[in-house]
């Protein structure tokens, strides 16, 4: 009988932190709901793409503040992803979530980066966008499959090639 009055303890003792964890992630999101504006939409014809690349989408974050993921509103979903950028702007086309738009004019940086928001490895295999919306400045990471198109992404972004 003592063994059944521990193993339902230890059950309980798991749910009670599983409850916690769901109800932080959902203050979380409540509260960044009000500070953090929604993403654009990506537009109905954005043109033709000018790089494209596949991946997995970390997560955004807080510029700045590689562990705060931006949850509100999907974005907090890890999920696998392809970037496209336009003249415009770069769309960020999730698979299984909301995609969204990074106006070119609103692109600051893009570099890379070791980890970001859990996810974090040895060499810089994050390609980093920063940029800014409605007065938010937020880093988007992207884990993708080529690393190699990294440089490529770089310079077409932040003007080193022109377009």
């Amino acid at each position: 009988m003592d063994r059944i009055a521990l193993t339902l303890l230890v059950f309980a003792f798991f749910a009670l932190c599983l409850y916690g964890m769901w109800r932080g992630w959902r203050r979380q999101a409540r509260t960044q709901s009000v500070r953090i504006p929604p993403f654009p939409e990506v537009p109905s014809d954005p043109g033709e793409p000018l790089l494209t690349t596949s991946g997995i989408y970390v997560s955004t974050t807080r510029s700045g503040h590689w562990q705060d993921r931006v949850v509100t509103r999907g974005a907090g979903m890890r999920g696998p992803a392809t970037l496209r950028l336009y003249p415009d702007g770069i769309e960020v086309d999730r698979r299984g979530a909301p995609g969204f738009w990074i106006p070119r004019a609103d692109v600051v940086d893009v570099t890379t980066a070791k980890g970001m928001a859990g996810k974090v490895m040895g060499t810089d295999s994050l390609l980093v966008f920063t940029w800014r919306l409605d007065g938010v400045v937020l880093d988007t990471g992207l884990r993708g499959d080529d690393l190699a198109a990294y440089p490529h992404w770089i310079d077409r972004v932040t003007g080193g090639a022109q377009v």
